[in-house]
C-alpha cells in the first residue's frame, strides 16, 4: 500500500505536457489570414470582434463590455476611442484603423445594435455581452482554422499582437506602455518579453555574422 509521500512523488506536475507563460502573439501574415476567413465566412460580428481586439490591444475583460458609444459618435465610428480599464482603474486611449471601423459599422447595423447596446451581446440570455470565456473559446476557434497550435495562443496574443509588431518596429518602449495602459515600465518589459527577444535577436544576428565572415575568409 502506497503511503502518503509515495502519492506525492508520483504525482505528475499540473503543467507536465502543457504551454505556459506568455501567449504567442500573431505575426502579420497570420492575422490576414484571419481576416480573409472571417470575410469570405461572412461572420460579421467575429471580423468585427478579431479587428477591434487587434487595434484597442484591451484586456479581455474590457473589450466584452465594451458599448456602442464607447467607440461611435451618432452613425460614426470613431477613429480614437478612450475607455477606463477594469484592472487599473486608468484610461486607454486606443486607434480605430478604417479597416475595423468599417467592419465595426457592419457589424452594428447586422445586429441593428443601439447606442446603449453592448457592442458584442451575448447569445445566452443570462448575460448581457459576450464573457471572457466565450471570448477565450472564439479565439482558440480562430487560431485552430488556420491551422496553429491553440495552446500556444489566447486572449493575451489578442492584445500583445499589435504592442509587439509595434515595438519590434520603433523600439519605443514608451510608446508600448502608453498604448497598453501599463502603469510601469517594468510591466512591459515582462508583458513583451522583450529581453528575451533582443537577446535571441542579437545571438541570431551574430551567428548570421559568424558565417559571413568565414565565406569572406574562404573567398580570400
Amino acid at each position: 500500500m502506497m503511503n502518503t509521500t509515495q502519492i506525492q512523488n508520483n504525482k505528475e506536475p499540473w503543467n507536465k505536457g502543457k504551454l505556459v507563460g506568455q501567449k504567442t502573439p500573431l505575426k502579420l501574415r497570420e492575422i490576414w489570414i484571419i481576416r480573409i476567413r472571417l470575410q469570405l465566412a461572412r461572420k460579421v460580428r467575429d471580423l468585427a470582434l478579431f479587428n477591434l481586439a487587434i487595434d484597442s490591444k484591451l484586456r479581455a475583460c474590457d473589450l466584452v463590455k465594451l458599448k456602442v458609444r464607447d467607440v461611435s459618435q451618432g452613425s460614426q465610428i470613431l477613429s480614437r476611442a478612450m475607455v477606463e480599464q477594469q484592472k487599473t482603474h486608468q484610461p486607454v486611449q486606443f486607434e480605430i484603423t478604417k479597416l475595423t471601423r468599417d467592419a465595426i459599422s457592419d457589424w452594428i447595423e447586422h445586429a441593428r445594435l443601439k447606442n446603449e447596446n453592448y457592442l458584442f451581446p451575448s447569445r445566452i440570455k443570462l448575460s448581457p455581452h459576450l464573457s471572457t470565456r466565450q471570448y477565450a473559446r472564439i479565439v482558440h476557434s480562430w487560431i485552430k482554422q488556420i491551422g496553429l497550435e491553440s495552446a500556444a495562443y489566447g486572449t493575451h496574443s489578442m492584445r500583445r499582437t499589435k504592442a509587439s509588431l509595434i515595438y519590434k518596429r520603433t523600439k519605443n518602449l514608451r510608446a508600448v506602455q502608453l498604448l497598453l495602459g501599463h502603469i510601469k515600465l517594468e510591466s512591459t518589459v515582462r508583458y513583451l518579453g522583450i529581453e528575451v527577444d533582443d537577446a535571441l535577436e542579437m545571438a541570431e544576428q551574430t551567428e548570421v555574422g559568424s558565417i559571413r565572415n568565414s565565406v569572406s575568409f574562404l573567398y580570400y
